[in-house]
């Protein structure tokens, strides 16, 4: 429960991180930040470990249990940092929907694989428009042709993700209820490798 997910908005209630319950209570201690009911509520901390637990997550500290705040808003920060879609491989997973632009399988991320959908051996790029989630049998199947030359058809046409703040931090695709009226819809995904064209 500790290192579950919440949603950090700056003070103008956009997204900034999602960050762990552990670092989220940290802040909300330090009056850093303010947590945020589903009534859209701000809460100190004294305020927010006297509310009811009863029919919400809660954390036991020494000498009481305290609700998982799943919000918070900071106190000062009102910047939305700029920044971009890492390229990378779970990134493009993640975007692809962890699914075979090929066959259309939606398999575990140790059956995929990367493809250029213009073969490099062909002047293709390493990059978001060129490289698609492949399952490993479609990967050997198309080869080093495209997909047009194979005989197969593209899901959809690759394109470069639109930054949102979920890929700067989210190690997990997980959202909350209490997050949907602050998100727009995005998948969440991170990667510390980048992919680099050779």
């Amino acid at each position: 429960m500790i290192n579950s997910a919440v949603l950090v908005l700056n003070r103008n209630y956009q997204p900034v991180h999602v960050t762990s319950v552990k670092r989220a209570l940290s802040l909300l201690y330090l009056g850093v930040a303010k947590a945020i009911d589903t009534q859209y509520r701000l809460y100190e901390f004294e305020d927010w470990a006297a509310l009811s637990t009863a029919s919400h997550d809660c954390v036991h500290t020494i000498d009481r249990p305290i609700r998982v705040p799943r919000v918070v808003v900071l106190s000062a920060y009102e910047y939305l940092p700029r920044g971009r879609v890492r390229f990378s491989r779970l990134n493009i997973y993640a975007r692809d929907h962890d699914t075979c632009q090929y066959c259309t399988r939606r398999l575990p991320r140790s059956e995929l694989n990367l493809d250029h959908v213009v073969p490099r051996s062909q002047g293709g790029k390493t990059s978001w428009e060129n490289v698609v989630c492949s399952c490993v049998p479609c990967n050997l199947r198309k080869g080093g042709r495209t997909p047009e030359q194979a005989g197969m058809k593209l899901l959809k046409v690759p394109v470069r993700p639109r930054w949102t703040p979920l890929f700067r931090g989210a190690a997990r695709r997980v959202t909350y209820r209490e997050w949907l009226p602050f998100l727009n819809l995005a998948d969440a995904s991170y990667w510390n490798v980048e992919l680099l064209d050779d």
